[in-house]
């Protein structure tokens, strides 16, 4: 399955009429990347990343989802775009400079802006028992995240249990996340993001329906 191909790269594109990023980059990143890595500390609870985007490309992606890649994406990360942030190319080739992977599994981090459309989770990269790290990292755009309701999460960095509701995901989308929690350490760190909402589901997460 292709995400974003290479040949939507374009050098003739107009990085001039693109939307600015960060206001203050240095103090926004850190910023951000603390509030990530708080998200990834804490399974479950609803962040909000609230850091001042001067604006945001033409696509599905909100400020949260867009914070991120602003904060996490380099030269030295591949990104996977699904159909429906195919828009935010060339934005994300101006501010972050990645190389777009042509397919799940060559990607470090996937956007998914329609999760509708998400491809079956064991098509992204899920790391190997020596090198668990060498995983994707998936940015799912959702339509609600509510504490206090929805999947029973249990795991490190959660005391005793926590809830969270996730609305907009694909029905088999929990059965398959259950599958690959079998194959810890391999498997996938998700962010979930609506809006300027943030939430995490690492690879050592359980739930219960």
């Amino acid at each position: 399955m292709t995400g974003v191909a290479g040949t939507q790269r374009s050098g003739s594109a107009d990085f001039v009429r693109l939307e600015p990023g960060f206001i203050d980059p240095v103090h926004d990143a850190q910023a951000c990347f603390r509030t990530v890595l708080d998200a990834m500390a804490h399974p479950g609870h609803v962040a909000l990343l609230r850091v001042p985007l001067a604006g945001l490309p033409s696509a599905p992606l909100g400020p949260a989802a867009v914070s991120i890649a602003l904060t996490l994406c380099d030269i030295d990360t591949p990104i996977w775009l699904d159909a429906a942030s195919a828009k935010a190319t060339d934005y994300l080739t101006f501010h972050c400079g990645g190389p777009f992977a042509s397919e799940p599994d060559q990607a470090h981090f996937a956007f998914i802006g329609n999760p509708a459309a998400l491809p079956p989770l064991d098509m992204f990269a899920l790391g190997s028992d020596e090198y668990p790290e060498r995983s994707a990292t998936l940015v799912i755009e959702v339509s609600g995240l509510v504490n206090g309701s929805g999947m029973l999460l249990r795991g490190p960095g959660i005391r005793e249990a926590t809830r969270l509701a996730v609305t907009g995901l694909p029905t088999w989308f929990w059965d398959e996340r259950a599958a690959l929690a079998e194959l810890f350490p391999r498997g996938l760190d998700i962010l979930f993001v609506c809006g300027d909402k943030l939430a995490a589901l690492p690879r050592s997460t359980r739930f219960e329906f």
